[in-house]
Order: structure tokens, then sequence, then C-alpha cells
């Protein structure tokens, strides 16, 4: 990072959002030694009591996994918590359908881990701070962009002013830096609410993921390393409602028939959280100067957990995109460029979307005939070793091309693995 007087910092690439994605980028760029400049609000929350559980986790899979191992951030993270689950039952509320997921089938320890967000976010942060040439300006903000065949330059709260080879919007579901370039985005709002929140069970889960399907919409039971759970519960949005304004002993009676008390009974629950669902996907993920990632390109159904996942491998691809051409020596915020990071992502992001959206709607409703359709699936794909297998290693992120940071090979500072 330099400062050319008026021109202010120069980078090779600005990230604005220091969330969990581009924090991950950040490190990626770092890690192989371009110059980065990342723009956060807020620092993460560095403390909070041992027995408190965030409100919001996400279920990482095995190439998530793998990714933060690459850039050194998973064993910080262990010493915080994580917590594998090795097993995963679902199973349809309306019906007898069902289907059970072991890792051991596959061989694999377990099918993926249940990490509250600070966590991710607490140990990629101050990973970033051990980087020389990687710069984290916060508490900033980016107020203004303009975008050029060659770069960026961006404006900041602070007065501050940034040029950037490639600007890269990671601020999440609103982000200003897309809305700032005019990118539109495509989709709905989902008829429904997700209620989180970390209970206690009468019954350990034992590393057990469940989820049973309602027709209002399925609750998610994702077991914490010491016996708790943290619960998503996507319902309708007056019944979300309903259950926010319920006492915690009435919310856990509601709970527990919602489980078919297959824990047993929900004896308490810590602070509950609501927020709607929506499907989106940016018109477009890139624009000469400009790349956009993670949520700030897509949001997706909460239902199979894989938000997160699919920005972490936005960032992984963008990742490998950018220092390829940083060696050969090409402009970083060229559309030739940029757009071969489009290509590989776009098409499985819509994919991921539009799989997650026929999910919601196959399982979210009472139609006789779909009631009969997904229980006979579930059914024909539970005694079906294989369908199981390749079900359960595309949902660790273990099959078809992976970005270099997703693939357990050597990622050094300027070196392989790129």
């Amino acid at each position: 990072m330099t400062d050319s007087g008026r021109r202010g910092l120069v980078c090779d690439v600005a990230i604005s959002g220091g969330g969990m994605v581009g924090c991950v980028l950040g490190c990626a760029l770092a890690q192989q030694g371009l110059q980065v400049a990342l723009v956060e609000q807020k620092e993460p929350q560095r403390d909070w009591p041992v027995e408190e559980v965030d409100l919001r986790v996400s279920a990482l899979s095995r190439a998530s996994q793998v990714m933060l191992e690459n850039l050194g951030v998973w064993e910080a993270m262990g010493r915080m918590r994580v917590s594998p689950y090795r097993r995963m039952q679902v199973w349809d509320a309306v019906g007898k359908g069902s289907i059970q997921f072991d890792a051991s089938e596959i061989g694999e320890p377990d099918l993926g881990h249940i990490v509250e967000n600070r966590v991710t976010r607490l140990a990629l942060w101050e990973r970033l701070g051990e980087f020389d040439n990687l710069e984290r300006l916060c508490p900033d903000r980016v107020v203004q962009i303009s975008l050029e065949q060659d770069g960026a330059r961006l404006e900041l709260m602070s007065g501050r002013t940034l040029q950037a080879g490639l600007l890269v919007g990671a601020e999440g579901a609103l982000s200003p830096v897309r809305d700032m370039a005019g990118i539109t985005s495509s989709g709905w709002d989902y008829d429904q609410h997700a209620i989180v929140a970390t209970v206690w069970p009468e019954i350990d889960h034992e590393a057990v993921a469940r989820q049973r399907f309602m027709p209002a919409g399925p609750l998610a039971l994702l077991p914490i390393d010491d016996g708790r759970c943290s619960i998503v519960w996507s319902t309708s949005p007056d019944e979300a409602d309903r259950l926010m304004g319920l006492e915690d002993e009435a919310f856990l009676q509601e709970l527990t028939a919602a489980s078919e008390s297959v824990l047993g009974r929900i004896t308490k629950t810590g602070p509950r959280g609501v927020f709607p669902l929506r499907l989106r996907n940016a018109d477009r993920y890139v624009m000469a100067g400009l790349a956009l990632v993670g949520d700030a390109a897509h949001g997706i159904h909460p239902l199979a957990g894989q938000g997160v996942n699919l920005g972490f491998m936005d960032a992984a691809e963008l990742a490998d995109v950018v220092v390829k051409a940083h060696r050969a020596g090409r402009s970083l915020g060229s559309l030739a460029t940029l757009r071969r990071y489009e290509r590989a992502r776009k098409g499985a992001n819509i994919a991921m979307l539009g799989a997650m959206d026929l999910f919601k709607r196959l399982f979210s409703n009472r139609n006789p005939p779909l009631t009969r359709l997904r229980n006979l699936g579930l059914g024909m794909a539970d005694v079906s070793g294989p369908i199981k297998h390749i079900i359960m290693r595309r949902a660790m992120g273990m099959t078809g091309e992976r970005p270099t940071l997703a693939r357990r090979v050597p990622w050094q500072p300027g070196g392989g693995g790129l």
C-alpha cells in the first residue's frame, strides 16, 4: 500500500466490507502478495461470555473448512468454538418420508461444522492484521466510487481517497457499492420469516443436525458442542410475529411440538431473533473495475445452510482470477479478467438458488400429489447408498471443479497453489 499524496492511498484491490466473505478474500489476496485495502465500518466483537452462543450461526462445509485451514484461521476458530455434526436427519411433517446422512458412510469424520458467525469473523479479522501488505481502514466506509477501465477510485467517509486496480463489494445484502454502481438485482421475497435462537433440549443431540419440513416452513435443530442447539425456524410472517410475542415457556411448548419431541422437551431458550427470507441474485456480478461477492451478489433460502459457503466460493474463485491476472501483468479490473470470475460463479450460484427455491416450494405446502412425490423421493434416496453419497459430497463441496483455496494444496504467499 502506498500513499501518493493527492491521489491518496494506492492498492491493487480495495474491499468494501469486512464481514466473513470480505475477510476471506482479503486474507487470500494478501497471502498471495497483493496490496489490499479493506474498508469496514465496525470491528468485530472480541469478547463474549463463554456460555453465550451467537444468534447467527453458519453450517460450514468441508470446502469452507479447507479454505479457512489454508488461510491459517481454522485452529484459532477451534479454540473459540466449532461444533462438528456427524449425521443429519431430515423428515417430512406431512407423511412418513425421511432420509438420514452419516459421515462414516463416505469415510469422513463429520459432515461439516456449526460455527457462530462472530467466531469466523474474529479469527479472520485477526489474521488480516498479520499482513504487512494489507491495511484495515476501520471505522470507515465508502461514500462515492468512480469506476474506470483500469480500476476504481473511492471516496471514504473519513475523507481519505483510494485508488485501486479493483474494487470488490462485499458488504452484504444491502451493498452500498452495488447500489452506487447501479447494479440491479432480480428475485422475490419469500412468504416466510426465520426465527433464530439457542435452546436447551432434554435429550443430547449426539452431534446430529436435524431438519423437519412443515407446510409453513422448515425447522432446523443445529447441534452446538455443549449439548445445546441453534434453531432456524422458518414460518409465515404472521406466525413468526405470534411466536416472537410468546413468553418463553409458551414458545418452548410450541417448539417442542414443532420438533415432534425428537430431542425430548425443549427446556430453555436464549434470546430470539427474526429476519425475513428472500431470494436475490444480482443481474451482473462485475463491471469494469468492480466485482461483487457473497450476499452483495446473491441471497438464498437458509434451508440447506449454503449461504456463507457460496460466498466463500465466490471469494476463492475471485482470488484465483485476480492473482493469475496480477502475475501475468494484466489489468485486475478489466472486464476480460473479471468475466472469468462471473462465468465461474454466476451459473453455479443460480443453480443453487434455483435448487433451494424448488425445495422450499416442494416442501412448504400440503398439496397431496406433491406430498406423495416428496415422500417417495425421500424414501428412495434414503435406501440408495450411491445417491446419498453424491448428495453428501456435493453438500460438503467435495465434487466438481473447485478454486485453489478450496483444495488441500500448498497455498503460500507468492508461491504455489494458483
